[in-house]
């Protein structure tokens, strides 16, 4: 049984415990992520992830490694746009362990000015290395024309000329602002107990600052085109358009229709695109949904003398679902998230995955037979309802990289939807 406490700082303390289990998955999640950045601080919050394992007042970047890895456990932190995460999984025995080390750098973190330079020139290369793999670059392509000129549709990782311009006061001044009790949850999963999670949190944590309710730029969807002709084997298309808010009451409906639409071999566009007409490798739908906003989006990777044959395929297809969704492809689709969600409780981190995002969203835990029970009403005529908002509703994304000069431009593709760009 999942139980939360809110400490007198703000700390929100959660736990689910998997009593059969050796090991634990424990973490702190901070409701900051890469959309809380002005222009000047682009990349700032994935930097501070990187700089939280290079040491704290007490302990060297080599003493936090090799302590962890001691004891056989993994230490990993994430960033991304509304979030970022310090987890760890550990043997239960070890969790004081690992309890200690994320208080610690994330209470007392060093800074040191030689690791910000070194680290500086690491992520500058990671950047580089975004930027040559052609099919990551393209979703940053596509958030970019998503959501142009505003945070939410900047890299996470940032630009090399903001990277190279934070030092130790950007790092510190942005933590205080935002790293505080209040913006912050301990999350544990597997081999632990609330009371001494509670108990350590409460000694650990103690010093952490209060603040002010976090408030980023609110997100506006308004569609635009990014193309990188690049010289590559490969065209990697992108499509998007309006989505759904996380707490929206259609946000499982929107899982339920990218996974019809393309989420798995059985879906329209893998069948259609790939099974029947040979034009890529990889096809995919998906659904992204943020606090304010969201965005259905189709993934596709082909050749170059076939790029121009797909976005009028994936007009067509979903049009088709729109005026002829049947229950069997709706049931089809709902089997599989709730094969998904199912299984990923059988994880610890998932499960603390889970805890962090429903607490964001919606302050509280949504249990897992209100989340079916939601996913179980869904119907055919549901999805057909809300394909036809999705073909109808506001301007369409694209972004491209490769060899894309057949790709027909964004006019042409939005006029397949009965829009004319520029117009409501």
């Amino acid at each position: 049984m999942i139980e939360i406490t809110r400490l007198p700082s703000g700390l929100i303390v959660a736990t689910d415990p998997m009593p059969h289990l050796e090991s634990a998955a424990v973490g702190v999640w901070v409701n900051c992520g890469a959309r809380n950045e002005t222009s000047r601080e682009m990349g700032l919050s994935h930097m501070l992830e990187h700089m939280a394992f290079k040491g704290t007042e007490s302990r060297s970047a080599k003493d936090i490694a090799t302590e962890m890895e001691a004891v056989g456990a993994d230490l990993n932190a994430y960033t991304s746009r509304e979030q970022t995460a310090f987890h760890a999984r550990i043997l239960k025995d070890d969790l004081p362990l690992a309890l200690d080390i994320l208080s610690d750098i994330l209470v007392r973190p060093a800074f040191d000015p030689a690791e910000v330079e070194r680290e500086r020139d690491v992520i500058v290369q990671e950047i580089g290395q975004a930027r040559d793999t052609p099919d990551d670059l393209v979703f940053d392509y596509l958030q970019a024309a998503c959501y142009p000129d505003q945070p939410m549709g900047w890299s996470i990782l940032g630009t090399e000329a903001t990277v190279r311009a934070f030092g130790r006061n950007d790092l510190k001044t942005y933590m205080a602002a935002n790293y505080h009790a209040d913006a912050m949850m301990l999350i544990g999963s597997g081999a632990v107990e609330h009371a001494h999670l509670v108990d350590t949190a409460e000694r650990l944590f103690s010093t952490l600052p209060s603040g002010k309710k976090l408030i980023a730029q609110p997100a506006i969807f308004k569609g635009g085109d990014v193309r990188g002709d690049d010289d590559l084997e490969q065209a990697h298309l992108t499509f998007a358009f309006p989505g759904v808010a996380s707490a929206d009451e259609d946000a499982i409906l929107s899982q339920v229709y990218a996974t019809a639409l393309g989420g798995g071999m059985s879906s329209r566009l893998f069948q259609e695109a790939r099974e029947k007409r040979g034009l890529c490798y990889a096809i995919y739908a998906f659904s992204h949904s943020y606090n304010d906003t969201g965005m259905i989006g189709i993934y596709a990777g082909t050749a170059e003398d076939k790029a121009g044959e797909l976005a009028p395929i994936i007009a067509g297809e979903m049009a088709s679902l729109a005026a002829n969704a049947t229950e069997e492809e709706t049931s089809r689709a709902k089997a599989q998230l709730k094969a998904s969600l199912l299984m990923g409780l059988e994880s610890p981190h998932s499960r603390c995955e889970q805890i962090a995002s429903h607490l964001y969203t919606f302050g509280r835990v949504l249990s897992v037979e209100e989340i079916l029970a939601k996913l179980h009403s869904i119907d055919a005529a549901a999805l057909r309802r809300f394909a036809a908002r999705v073909c109808a509703r506001g301007e369409p994304a694209i972004a491209a990289v490769g060899p894309i000069k057949r790709l027909e431009g964004r006019d042409r593709f939005a006029a397949r939807f009965g829009r004319a760009l520029g117009t409501a």
